[in-house]
């Protein structure tokens, strides 16, 4: 400050009033550093008296003020700090005025803080911080939300504002610098807490939380230190002998702390490439490998434990040593961790072979019935699940192929055999050896099974005789799997009543025969025209361009649409479309069509075809207010992955220049034809012979598309699958008699433990899933943790995927392990274990704990 400014400052006040019972004014000029010593001589005030103290003087002074002058108004400059103790001139000072008017006092009231010598000081040390004034005015935001009054916080503070933060909490401060680099040397904050003094500060804060002690900082160094000393919290530390040095294990709860904290932060993404290059360095990967799947299970900060959890399942798979429950137990485990999202998919994949396995040990000695429609029966009811099962694993195995990790992408490409040895040789096999052979009779002399309902029957049965108008979605390749899962969500997703059927598909299970067959018709027959065969109702086309003409022959008041032109459309156009009409038939093919551009793009356009379905029944429902909605298909599929052996297929020479028609998988040839291998099929023409190959073998033929194929008998291919849903509105009777039937609700979390009294720092409770997963109760995540009374969380979090299916309840119980933070608690107060839906549509339950822990644990005091 310029001195004439301080002469006109000081000439103020001492002309303003003087407090009540005052009859004069008396200032002192505190100058410690004595900034304005060679300016203040000579100083006159035109309404006091200046006087300067010089060290020596001060009883001299005391006695002019308080004896010789007692009228005067006095300005007092001391350019020197005193003890209380050696201060002649105290008592004047506590019933007197201070001025300051250096640039620390400035700083000091800039930012509201105490004026005492301690803040004093430590502004002091911050003098070059303090220069600029957007540093300044970082500072003061901190300030305006968190008083800071003790030189720690202060330490804290500029150590906050220099990281662009606006909490002063350690955690934050350490993070930061953590996340700007781990080459010391090129650490932007770090060089600023150099450049303006706070590198001490900091030093001392991690010195004293985490127990990092080295003369130069290295913060690569401090990293490994932090994330070793947090492991040693769940990994036995002889796990970690040889990096001893990284580990200090009285300071274990703090670096606990302070990973599952970041864990849990939107920034993780940091922490997962600050571990990755931990892991590297330290070579974690290798030291792991020694030690078994449960050892490592419950250690979260390196992402390298999941790959060496996966390892070790993965090869005991390819060594036919599928332990399910092992594996069920660790993915279900390890999934509600937070790195589980860069390996999921190799997670899935395993639970599903988990899943085939439990399913082989289950049906290995089935498959030896009789009848054909027990077979079909217990197909639509049971076995079709194996063809799920196959295809969620090709589905994560296909996200695999883009997204692989070079550690794990051998093993899983050799669990694939695994997976092809059980679906393809043993359930395939030994599934269609059972169906063929219970089949063969009746398909030879009808072309159908007995007692099982006809896909050719489906338009006099389902719509002809509706009493409402009647939507009908036949997506192109639906098999009856994927129409069973969709028919899963769609009871658990939507307010609806929905019920799965099935129909025998016509032979062959090709497309022109089974969208044919949907359609009404009197007479259903195939003639050869211009060299193809083509199929006729009631001796007309049938070809998509014709299908809307063929509906409004049999009801005029119908229209047939294709899904991808009438979801283009705005509201009121397709609307329009539908308007008046009784029946109204879309069709929709993403299945179908993903085979033409490859194989294994199949099963993930199951997954896109049954999203398409979905979002147009609500279409269908909410624009069309429809009431009664079909989705059913023309015919099935066989996929499978590996390529196919010489003995999986048939040569067609057999049948050369006697073919009508043929594919993969059957073969409509000339009357009197005799092929081998093939199984004759009733064809609908007396003129034709159908045949097709047994169980899973193709006809061999130039081209692709070996994979993916239909056209046979093969359950797979023969199920068709029909969905009726009938959307039930909020005043509807069905659903008012059965609200708890429709009605979906997330399954719910209970706590299992029957003892509310925690006695150690870190501690396991049990769980269990009340409602199994099914048709009215869907799958929930649901995060653990403990809070006091004041709402603050007290331990770290832990999650639990709540989707078991199981209806034995002990198979729906969980067990969690929790760590307390280092905090002081009492055994008089009232905690809370929160059970919260990771949603937050819920209210979160609350159960009351006591902690008594036998110790204190101290709370970190930095600097002091």
């Amino acid at each position: 400050m310029e001195l004439d400014k301080i002469i006109e400052d000081l000439s103020r006040r001492f002309a303003e009033p003087v407090k009540d019972f005052y009859n004069r004014r008396i200032i002192f000029w505190f100058d410690d550093d004595g900034e304005f010593e060679d300016k203040i001589e000579g100083m006159e005030l035109a309404n006091a008296k200046v006087v300067c103290l010089t060290g020596s003087d001060t009883f001299a002074v005391k006695k002019l003020i308080t004896v010789d002058d007692t009228a005067s108004n006095f300005l007092v400059y001391r350019p020197f700090s005193v003890a209380d103790d050696d201060n002649w001139l105290l008592n004047v000072e506590l019933h007197s005025e201070e001025f300051r008017a250096d640039l620390i006092s400035s700083y000091i009231d800039e930012m509201k803080l105490p004026g005492v010598p301690a803040m004093r000081k430590c502004v002091k040390e911050y003098r070059k911080f303090f220069n600029a004034k957007d540093r300044r005015k970082k500072l003061a935001a901190i300030i305006d939300k968190k008083a800071i009054t003790t030189p720690t916080g202060l330490h804290l503070g500029i150590m906050a504002a220099i990281c662009n933060l606006t909490d002063t909490h350690p955690n934050g401060i350490l993070r930061s610098v953590l996340s700007n680099g781990l080459n010391t040397d090129e650490n932007t904050i770090y060089a600023d807490f150099i450049n303006y003094g706070a590198d001490k500060a900091f030093g001392a804060m991690i010195g004293q939380a985490t127990g990092y002690h080295e003369e130069e900082l290295d913060i690569g160094r401090l990293a490994t230190h932090i994330l070793l000393t947090a492991t040693t919290r769940t990994l036995r530390s002889e796990f970690l002998v040889g990096l001893d040095a990284f580990i200090s294990i009285p300071h274990q709860s703090y670096c606990y702390d302070f990973i599952s904290d970041w864990l849990h932060n939107d920034e993780k993404h940091i922490l997962y490439e600050i571990a990755r290059t931990v892991e590297d360095e330290t070579r974690l990967a290798k030291r792991f490998e020694k030690h078994s799947i449960t050892e490592l299970a419950d250690t979260e900060c390196f992402p390298c434990i999941n790959e060496s959890i996966l390892i070790k399942l993965m090869t005991d798979i390819n060594n036919h040593l599928i332990a399910t429950s092992t594996i069920e137990a660790m993915v279900e485990k390890r999934r509600a961790m937070v790195w589980s999202d860069t390996v999921s998919f190799y997670f899935d994949a395993i639970l599903q072979v988990a899943n085939m396995q439990s399913f082989y040990k289950e049906y290995s000695a089935s498959f030896h019935e009789v009848e054909a429609k027990e077979v079909w029966k217990l197909y639509t009811e049971k076995y079709y699940k194996m063809d799920t099962y196959y295809r969620l694993y090709h589905l994560a195995f296909t996200k695999s192929l883009k997204e692989s990790t070079p550690e794990l992408d051998d093993l899983l490409k050799h669990v694939t055999e695994v997976v092809e040895g059980l679906y393809t040789n043993w359930f395939l096999g030994k599934l269609g050896e059972n169906w063929s052979s219970v089949s063969e009779e009746e398909l030879q002399s009808k072309g159908f099974v007995y007692e099982i309902a006809k896909q050719q029957d489906f338009y006099d049965d389902k719509v002809r005789r509706s009493d409402t108008r009647v939507f009908v979605i036949v997506s192109d390749a639906l098999r009856y799997e994927v129409a069973a899962t969709l028919s899963e969500q769609l009871k658990r997703e939507t307010q609806a009543k929905v019920e799965l059927q099935n129909r025998q598909g016509i032979f062959p299970t090709i497309t022109k025969f089974g969208m044919a067959a949907l359609l009404p018709h009197k007479e259903l027959t195939a003639q050869v025209r211009n060299d193809k065969l083509a199929v006729l109702i009631d001796g007309g086309l049938t070809e998509s361009n014709y299908r809307d003409k063929i509906l409004k022959s049999y009801n005029a008041e119908s229209v047939a649409v294709k899904y991808n032109d009438i979801i283009a459309l705005k509201r009121a156009e397709r609307n329009e479309i539908v308007k008046g009409k009784e029946v109204v038939y879309i069709y929709h093919d993403t299945i179908d069509e993903a085979s033409h551009t490859s194989d294994t793009a199949v099963f993930p356009a199951c997954e896109e075809a049954i999203s398409e379905i979905k979002n147009l029944i609500r279409v269908i429902v909410n624009d069309f207010s429809g009431t009664k909605i079909m989705i059913t298909a023309d015919h099935g599929f066989l996929y499978t992955y590996s390529p196919l052996q010489e003995n999986d297929k048939v040569d067609k020479s057999s049948f050369k220049n006697k073919d009508i028609e043929y594919g993969r998988r059957f073969a409509i040839l000339d009357k009197g034809a005799t092929p081998d291998y093939l199984m004759p099929v009733k064809f609908m023409n007396e003129e034709f012979e159908g045949y097709t190959p047994r169980e899973s073998i193709r006809i061999k033929m130039n081209g692709g598309g070996l994979n993916f194929v239909h056209g046979g008998t093969s359950l797979q291919e023969m199920v068709i699958p029909v969905i009726e849903y009938r959307p039930l509105r909020n005043n509807a009777k069905e659903y008012l008699r059965n609200k708890q039937k429709y009605d979906t609700q997330p399954v719910t979390l209970n706590l299992l433990s029957s003892s509310k009294k925690i006695s150690n720092m870190i501690f396991s409770l049990s769980f269990y899933q009340k409602e199994a997963v099914s048709d009215n109760r869907e799958p929930a995540t649901y995060l653990l943790y403990f809070v006091d009374s004041n709402g603050t969380q007290i331990s770290d979090t832990q999650k639990i995927i709540a989707d078991k299916t199981s209806e034995n309840g002990q198979d729906r119980t969980f067990r969690c392990s929790f760590s307390l933070k280092s905090l002081k608690y009492s055994k008089t107060e009232t905690y809370y274990l929160t059970i919260a839906e990771e949603s937050g549509l819920h209210l979160p339950q609350r159960e009351e704990f006591n902690i008594d822990i036998a110790f204190a644990v101290e709370e970190f005091n930095f600097f002091d």
